[in-house]
């Protein structure tokens, strides 16, 4: 029964199969031996090789066939490239959750008013000087006691709002 998914394996042909020159000519000395179209010596002599690193050769060749064979997990797999980038995300997570836990500690020292403003500084570094708004400097003013008459007018002149 099929779910109408068709899954294509990628075309592979003899063609497409990639290495040096030298790797490709031992590995169909092998093939030649294994076909039985060949004999060890004479696959060794053709690939110009000794015996005993012909032997060593197709050791290595069927190992890395058998290895290549081994099922491969399922699911994403993890390399060093998205370790780290996962490994980035979570330092700037951690980063920006330590800022605003210090942020919510320099305000509630300054709520509960038990850290003078010194100790308020150095828990958050640096403070930036506010410039005073302008309502705030007229509150002040008008919060002056009102002067009577020629005074007024005197004071009123040489007064900024």
């Amino acid at each position: 029964m099929t779910t109408g998914v068709s899954r294509r394996k990628p075309k592979v042909t003899f063609r497409s199969l990639t290495g040096s020159a030298s790797a490709r000519k031992f590995a169909a000395a092998v093939l030649e031996v294994l076909a039985g179209v060949a004999t060890p010596t004479q696959a060794g002599q053709a690939a110009g090789l000794s015996m005993q690193r012909y032997y060593a050769l197709e050791a290595r060749a069927l190992q890395g066939l058998v290895t290549a064979l081994e099922p491969k997990p399922k699911g994403r797999h993890r390399t060093v490239e998205s370790e780290i980038a996962a490994l980035k995300k979570d330092n700037q997570k951690l980063q920006r959750e330590a800022g605003r836990l210090q942020a919510l500690v320099r305000a509630a020292h300054r709520a509960s008013g038990l850290v003078e403003s010194k100790e308020v500084r150095k828990l958050g570094g640096r403070r930036k000087h506010r410039a005073t708004p302008r309502a705030v400097k007229a509150v002040a003013v008008l919060r002056q006691p009102v002067v009577s008459g020629d005074d007024a007018v005197a004071s009123h002149g040489s007064e900024e709002v």
